[in-house]
């Protein structure tokens, strides 16, 4: 059984839109459940021949000039039908509503997050030149960005990047597919000095970005003051009285 084959009739039948590593578990629990032959080869089947198979279908819609075609979007295949047919699946299906249009600062805001994240808030106003708090609030409601943790920074900030709804909004298979754009890439941002602690093995940065032997330096000489303020303490402490006990004469 061609390979290609029963990936088309797999997304033709779908629902939703499926991955490649969906579109192989699919195929091996087939191979293990079901009673048919034809299933069985296709048992324990890497990923690697699913893309490629994917891939052939879609250069072969391409060349056929359909209606239709197969596209990834946000790494997950799926049948999709030409724009120039839209005026007729209207009147079949009727207009869905679709979200509100971003604005232009949500535009701007996005996009510099999309070619340069992860990215803090503050790196973003350094860019565009204004705050962004509200802007980055709307993204976040929009399933358009998420938290990607805390940079290891003074303060660590709460860094932001896309997400899968993100390639959807856009038509993307990946974030590779976005339009070339070095002079955004080359903007210069600052950045708050990273964390260091004086003990390495409490240190916020990773261990081949802390400087070593200044923090030994710095360990002995804390060592030795303290050593020379307690050797003074004992010098000048008067000496305690003996107890009753030890008054008495033996």
């Amino acid at each position: 059984m061609d390979l290609p084959l029963i990936l088309e009739s797999i997304l033709f039948a779908s629902q939703k839109p499926l991955s490649v590593r969906e579109l192989r578990d699919l195929l091996n629990n087939a191979a293990e459940k079901s009673e048919d032959e034809a299933a069985k080869p296709f048992k324990k089947i890497k990923e690697e021949p699913v893309l490629e198979a994917l891939a052939a279908l879609e250069k072969f819609y391409n060349e056929v000039n359909r209606s239709y075609r197969l596209a990834c979007i946000g790494g997950s295949w799926q049948f999709v039908s030409q724009p120039e047919y839209a005026p007729w699946l209207k009147a079949l299906l009727g207009e869905k509503n679709r979200p509100s249009r971003l604005s232009q600062p949500a535009l701007e805001t996005l996009t510099i997050i999309a070619y340069r994240q992860p990215m803090t808030r503050a790196e973003i106003e350094q860019i565009r030149g204004v705050a962004v708090d509200g802007v980055v609030a709307t993204l976040l409601e929009r399933g358009l960005i998420e938290n990607s943790g805390r940079a290891e920074v003074v303060g660590r900030p709460m860094q932001y990047k896309t997400t899968p709804q993100f390639l959807e909004y856009f038509g993307l298979r990946s974030l590779d597919d976005l339009p070339a754009a070095d002079e955004l890439r080359r903007i210069p941002v600052e950045r708050p000095p990273a964390l260091l602690t004086v003990d390495a093995g409490l240190a916020t940065a990773p261990p081949t970005d802390l400087n070593t032997t200044a923090i030994a330096e710095t360990a002995i000489s804390a060592e030795a003051q303290a050593e020379r303020e307690s050797s003074s303490e004992a010098q000048s402490t008067p000496l305690e009285p003996h107890s009753a006990e030890e008054e008495k004469s033996p």
